[in-house]
């Protein structure tokens, strides 16, 4: 394949419209949290992801795999989690098999926070789907994304 072969290009233009569609949405979402829970997009998400993984209270996972979850740098992850944590809303702890490990577990404040935001990122995440579908190279995209039913695995 050339950078002028047919294919690539449209492989290309396929990409730029996903990265649009995902950019608009993450940029509509990120408006709507801040605003009315003061939580950034990443924020948001690894509150959810943690929330998940578990039964009980909160949910727990290594700080590798916390940042494999939200796909930001270990770096990047740390100090995510640490912002939440300054804020009350997750907490570390050490494995007790393990003492070399670090978990995150999110509090009940956490928790809280996340199920009053949870309605907010839901509604926004519509009005954005529905605002790209109205832009005909990101319909069938939006298509795709409302036929999704279980997450993709990594």
């Amino acid at each position: 394949m050339t950078a002028t072969d047919p294919a690539l290009t449209a492989l290309s233009q396929g990409w730029c419209a996903l990265s649009l569609l995902h950019g608009r949405i993450e940029a509509h979402i990120e408006r709507a949290l801040q605003a009315g829970h003061d939580l950034s997009v990443r924020e948001y998400s690894l509150l959810d992801v943690l929330s998940r993984q578990h039964e009980g209270d909160g949910g727990h996972l290594q700080m590798k795999q916390v940042a494999d979850a939200v796909v930001l740098s270990q770096s990047a992850t740390t100090r995510l989690v640490t912002r939440l944590e300054d804020r009350g809303l997750l907490e570390r702890y050490l494995c007790p098999t393990d003492r070399r490990g670090i978990y995150t577990n999110v509090t009940a404040a956490g928790l809280k926070l996340l199920d009053e935001a949870r309605p907010t990122n839901d509604a926004a995440l519509r009005e954005a789907l529905d605002e790209a579908a109205r832009n005909p190279d990101l319909t069938p995209l939006v298509r795709v994304v409302e036929t999704l039913k279980t997450p993709v695995p990594g």
